[in-house]
């Protein structure tokens, strides 16, 4: 592939739609988000690296109106009824036993799991390594003509319990996907520039 301006390989179109033009919204339209377009973008966003390919993100994906109403009740604020109104609301959580995978995912090194027996350490990892999946996942969505809307504004111990209760996963985040709204795309807000964000030494 040949290299475009400024050194990226991503055409002005491809750049557009995963990063300058994309946005979160706070409203979509009514199109559904289908499972072959959630299977699509796992299939593609999957490739992320993670640390020692430990792949502790799992994803709950809330269709019914059951779980619906359930996931609504532990939302705050207006965030409950942006995501009522979501055409599709998935939770996002961190697998607190991740490391029972490591013999199957990293086959390299047989004992890996045994690096997190410690409780904290696992958590942590399991943590970090989910977020950057997430914003893997993120951009996959935007690469399938989607909106992404994450939200912190939860109760988590209510989602843990309610979805989670066995304690071996932990939500992230509430995830509301769909096709923006035209009329609730908000402008771009600033960003810091390369020089206020990058030291060289």
């Amino acid at each position: 592939m040949a290299e475009g301006a400024h050194g990226l390989l991503l055409d002005a179109a491809a750049q557009d739609l995963l990063f300058r033009e994309a946005r979160t919204v706070e409203a979509f339209t009514g199109e559904p988000v289908t499972e072959e377009h959630l299977r699509a973008v796992y299939d593609l966003v999957k490739y992320g690296p993670t640390s020692m390919n430990q792949q502790p993100l799992r994803m709950v994906v809330l269709r019914s109106a059951q779980a619906r109403a359930a996931v609504v009740r532990w939302m705050l604020g207006i965030n409950k009824t942006r995501t009522a109104a979501a055409p599709l609301t998935v939770l996002l959580a961190a697998d607190l036993r991740f490391h029972e995978r490591l013999p199957e995912l990293f086959p390299a090194k047989p004992d890996a799991a045994r690096l997190f027996e410690d409780p904290f350490v696992r958590k942590e990892s399991a943590r970090f390594n989910a977020a950057l999946q997430i914003a893997y996942l993120i951009l996959g969505i935007r690469a399938a003509g989607l909106a992404a809307a994450p939200t912190l504004g939860f109760d988590p111990e209510g989602i843990d319990k309610e979805f989670f209760g066995d304690g071996g996963h932990t939500v992230l985040t509430v995830l509301n996907i769909g096709r923006p709204a035209a009329t609730a795309v908000p402008p771009r807000l600033p960003r810091l520039a390369y020089d206020d964000v990058v030291t060289e030494l």
